[in-house]
């Protein structure tokens, strides 16, 4: 299966066509349509992972309750559950007003929106058990919204935009979780600037960012129900619920696993990312614990890391493109797990600017020619358009396994040994990834998939 670009719409089987085509499609109604929907899927991510943690460690929450908190990102790996759900039940009103997606659409953002709130009125010094709560349940709708916006995209771009629209989604994310990162910060510490208390602060930034979400629901207001979404709702009409949920489920399920070493491939997913998860856990605390203002890691972190990650995404489509996916594979997993090095330099170094923008760079720019070359792999696993939709929701929350569980003590580990040699094991983490690619590159593994282009 052909995987979109990330990062640029070049790369289609269609004949070359002029830069004004090029760019015209970008402007068409339903590849803006999900360039917003990317917006508000990248917007609730950081609020309840990076920017949370910043919130919790100046409210002195020491590093082992905060590398626990890891754990609040459990629906992004079980949303494959519900995933089937999401495809076959209806909301009710919602489905009969606004159709299948839209209906689902609107509905989870209605609960994201107030799943922040609730979060927002949270105290972290006092109640975290509470703060988790809200996190969670902020979690659980993201993550639904997702499934969502994830076949609304793929079932309302024809062949010829899904390149763009996949590349306008992804950018849209980004910037959506610059919002929600380096944007709540500058918010937070724009109201604390106007006398207001801290904790007070933060529970506004957080207000600000419920009201950030109403710009995926005008969207999915103004979008239109897709047609495959309607022809589909058409031919599974006479059937129950309960049999469009099984039909939906075991089909995905039962035609993944009968493939040659389907476990080996699974494993390879949830491991090939864990290097960064397991030190991303503990960037916001390092860089706090170093000395850095709050300012300073929404401009540098987030801000130079966003320019980083952009130009990392063209450089692993361009890897992708003139290597095998097993080589792009190697190169990405080294490359990313490598980069960790820079943390523990400037742990030795302390409070420099230059140095934390060379260092964020250089995890920003490797992790995502990783990222890039990754979703080519995963969508090239999804190879049955009867199951897309399901099987990517599992592989994704598979994906999420590092960044959620096997990473939650990354506190302990940093609280254990120190700055400097952490972001070592960070990099010594991403060896049993690179054994499987190697096991499963001598079984042909790759060869299976087929031509792979992102």
């Amino acid at each position: 299966m052909t995987a979109p670009d990330a990062t640029s719409p070049a790369a289609t089987s269609a004949p070359a066509t002029s830069w004004r085509d090029g760019l015209a499609v970008y402007l068409q109604p339903r590849v803006l349509i999900v360039l917003f929907l990317g917006f508000s899927s990248g917007l609730p991510l950081a609020l309840s992972g990076s920017t949370l943690l910043v919130w919790m460690r100046e409210a002195g929450v020491d590093l082992k309750t905060i590398g626990l908190f890891a754990l609040v990102g459990t629906p992004y790996t079980l949303k494959f559950l519900w995933a089937p759900l999401v495809d076959a039940l209806h909301v009710p009103l919602f489905t009969r007003a606004f159709g299948r997606r839209r209906g689902w659409l609107l509905f989870s953002q209605l609960l994201l929106i107030i799943a922040i709130l609730l979060l927002a009125m949270t105290d972290p010094a006092r109640s975290p058990f509470y703060v988790a709560l809200g996190a969670l349940l902020v979690a659980t709708t993201s993550s639904t919204q997702d499934i969502v916006v994830d076949a609304f995209r793929v079932e309302s771009l024809p062949e010829s935009e899904q390149a763009a629209g996949m590349a306008a989604y992804v950018a849209a994310y980004r910037i959506g979780m610059l919002v929600s990162t380096a944007g709540a910060l500058f918010i937070v510490s724009g109201f604390e600037g106007t006398g207001i208390p801290r904790s007070s602060a933060w529970m506004w930034g957080y207000v600000v960012m419920a009201a950030m979400v109403l710009i995926g629901t005008i969207t999915a207001l103004a979008a239109t129900e897709p047609g495959q979404s309607v022809r589909a709702e058409a031919a599974t009409q006479t059937e129950t619920a309960f049999a469009r949920v099984l039909h939906a489920a075991i089909g995905a399920f039962s035609e993944f696993l009968s493939r040659k070493d389907a476990l080996a491939a699974l494993a390879f997913v949830v491991l090939f990312k864990f290097t960064d998860a397991f030190s991303g856990t503990m960037t916001a605390p390092f860089v706090i614990d170093l000395g850095f203002t709050r300012n300073d890691y929404a401009a540098i972190v987030k801000g130079v890391g966003l320019a980083a990650t952009l130009i990392g995404g063209f450089a692993g489509g361009f890897l992708a493109r003139r290597y095998s996916l097993a080589t792009s594979l190697w190169i990405g997993g080294v490359v990313q797990a490598l980069a960790n090095l820079t943390f523990s330099w400037l742990a030795v170094v302390g409070t420099n600017q230059w140095a934390l923008a060379l260092a964020i760079c250089a995890e920003n720019f490797t992790s995502a020619i990783g990222t890039v070359i990754f979703v080519a792999y995963l969508s090239a696993l999804c190879q049955n358009p009867l199951h897309t939709a399901t099987q990517y929701a599992l592989l994704t929350a598979l994906a999420a396994v590092g960044r959620t569980y096997l990473s939650s003590g990354a506190g302990f580990v940093a609280d254990m040994t120190g700055w400097p040699m952490f972001f070592v094991i960070c990099v010594l983490v991403a060896i049993p990834s690179l054994i499987l690619l190697a096991w499963l590159q001598k079984r042909g593994h790759f060869e299976a998939l087929g031509p792979v282009r992102v």
